[in-house]
């Protein structure tokens, strides 16, 4: 009987743990390659997830962002770069003050992704809802080349990176 509860008690904590990891905004939602223009231009699917739609669409186009700056895309299609254009070790908390304006809510980085929005059935498979808030996937472009030109401008990378 001892063991049956103890048993019982082991499974409904990890269901429980489970199930907090299933509703964290991050698990399971990572940016996706889609295509690569002739001028390396960049098509990726990628997650945002916010209070509402446009805090979570705004979280999308910087996460498109951090990721080529500072991870590279490795899922999805080939193409992408998988190589991050930062590669400096530390180069996020090097240049902390830098990244920091940049992403400031409608700074710089809008300049070097594109968004179209388009409407999306209410129960697509693209948008979901918890307690803690709204999560959406959304297709942007990244135009790399003029991010990079703009990064080589302000000394934050070399102009050798290819």
């Amino acid at each position: 009987m001892k063991k049956t509860i103890l048993i019982s008690i082991a499974i409904f904590m990890i269901a429980g743990a489970k199930a907090q990891v299933a509703m964290s905004p991050r698990v399971g939602f990572e940016t996706q390659c889609l295509g690569v223009e002739e001028d390396g231009t960049q098509t990726l699917r990628v997650w945002g997830f916010g209070s509402k739609k446009k805090d979570a669409v705004e979280q999308a186009m910087k996460t498109a962002v951090r990721d080529i700056l500072f991870k590279g895309i490795h899922a999805g299609m080939e193409g992408c770069n998988t190589r991050p254009m930062l590669t400096e070790v530390n180069a996020r908390e090097r240049h902390e003050a830098y990244f920091n304006k940049f992403f400031a809510d409608g700074n710089r980085f809008k300049k070097y992704v594109s968004f179209k929005d388009e409407k999306k059935k209410k129960k697509s498979r693209e948008h979901t809802e918890s307690t803690l808030g709204t999560r959406w996937s959304i297709v942007v472009t990244v135009k790399c080349p003029q991010l990079r030109q703009r990064l080589i401008k302000d000394k934050i990378i070399q102009k050798d990176y290819k």
